[in-house]
């Protein structure tokens, strides 16, 4: 696609912001993979439609207002990015070009309601201590929820019935038997807090596979959030934040001696994988670039060392459907090694989700401040996970897990009796001396 955009004006985004407008050709293939699209079916709502609008703005020919609409009711999933023949890399468009206008015009444009539950979510999420005591009091609020005000409730909805005890994480955790490796683990700030057994099955999955396992105290949210909301400055305080982290949490102080920095978020992850465009032409931005190397999945790390796995088969599950988290999928290109992880399990049968591909709607807060678009993803997603007849959902992202399993709980006649993190089923497979 040609265009006018002044690169040298927009800095150090400005030639690959450029590189990913003239590398699309507008053929269209994106449109069926777009969830927004599919929801929309307006071009305007499509990575299509969005480049498009995106490059006027560039070019100075719309103002960011007047396409807010559209390029915020983006998803981020990246699903157009595989389904693209021309190989136009979305994510370098998107993130910089947010974060660009994002000084530019008011926050998110659409009204009150959703200003606050931006800043609500922005305030708390990426603080543990925070939105401990905010979900806490989110329960008892849920109780008045017929007169809380309707772009709250969606809030409301998706917290657990019940907060989790704090997990206060050692330093160090040892292998089973030999030791094979050593790995630190990027605990995450949401999940932590909602889900730690999601952690607490890493590590324990980690060391029976012979893996030491280190978590950095000084460890902070990994800033995707913000960097999906265009807060590049907040985020790269956190991503500076994390490379001083884990620069520091192998033996002796010396990172060189872990094998890889773990993850088992699909959205930390590609935060992460984000970091040298986050903190690009900064002094940080080698350290950056060796973090994100270094960083990789958990199912991406196991799966090479998946023969020292004591597997068996589990309690209770019988039936799995798999699905795959947009940014584990699409953002990093992680689909084989979780589907591998769990055909090791003897006794498991494990079938596929039709539409696996389409995503579930959370990203982020995205299923907070759009609950009609991200409901009616998470509803898809739930029935067909549930029409293939599984007993168990896995996924590989605390926001996938949290939306199915709120969307699951609406659906009558089904089977599932869980949904969990594909490192929780593993460890109920965990052949124990």
């Amino acid at each position: 696609m040609q265009h006018d955009i002044p690169v040298v004006d927009l800095g150090a985004d400005g030639e690959s912001m450029a590189e990913a407008v003239s590398t699309c050709i507008r053929c269209g293939f994106c449109l069926s993979a777009c969830p927004t699209y599919a929801v929309a079916g307006d071009e305007s709502d499509s990575p299509r439609g969005r480049i498009q609008l995106m490059k006027e703005v560039l070019e100075g020919k719309l103002r960011a207002e007047e396409v807010a609409t559209h390029v915020d009711s983006c998803l981020g999933c990246l699903a157009c990015e595989p389904a693209c023949p021309s190989g136009v890399s979305y994510r370098d468009l998107l993130g910089p070009y947010r974060a660009k206008v994002q000084a530019e015009r008011s926050v998110m444009n659409r009204g009150l309601g959703p200003r606050l539950q931006q800043w609500l979510a922005q305030s708390t999420l990426p603080y543990p201590s925070r939105l401990r005591l905010a979900a806490s009091t989110g329960r008892w609020a849920k109780r008045l929820r017929r007169i809380v005000p309707p772009g709250m409730r969606a809030m409301l909805d998706l917290l657990p019935d019940r907060i989790p005890p704090r997990v206060h994480y050692d330093a160090v955790y040892p292998a089973v038997g030999p030791r094979r490796g050593r790995v630190a683990l990027l605990t995450g700030c949401a999940q932590s807090v909602l889900a730690p057994e999601i952690n607490l099955a890493t590590i324990d999955v980690l060391n029976h596979a012979g893996v030491e396992v280190y978590v950095p105290k000084s460890q902070v949210c990994c800033g995707a959030l913000d960097w999906h909301l265009g807060n590049r400055q907040r985020a790269a305080r956190f991503a500076v934040a994390n490379l001083s982290a884990f620069d520091g949490s192998g033996t002796d102080g010396d990172a060189d001696r872990l094998d890889a920095v773990i993850t088992n978020a699909a959205g930390c992850g590609s935060g992460v994988h984000e970091y040298p465009m986050i903190l690009r032409s900064t002094p940080h931005q080698a350290a950056a670039e060796q973090l994100a190397d270094k960083t990789m999945d958990i199912a991406v790390y196991l799966e090479r060392i998946a023969s020292h796995l004591p597997l068996t088969k589990p309690e209770g599950i019988s039936m799995l459907a798999y699905h795959d988290a947009c940014h584990l999928a699409n953002a990093q290109g992680v689909r084989d090694p979780p589907r591998n992880l769990l055909a090791l399990i003897p006794g498991l049968t494990c079938v596929e989700i039709p539409t696996n591909q389409g995503c579930c709607g959370s990203a982020g807060i995205y299923n907070v401040v759009y609950p009609e678009t991200a409901g009616e993803l998470g509803h898809r997603l739930a029935a067909a996970a549930v029409s293939t007849g599984a007993d168990t959902i896995c996924s590989g992202n605390i926001g996938c897990l949290t939306q199915l399993s709120h969307h699951v709980r609406t659906l009558e006649g089904h089977r599932v009796s869980r949904v969990w993190h594909t490192m929780q089923v593993l460890q109920a497979s965990l052949k124990r001396a």
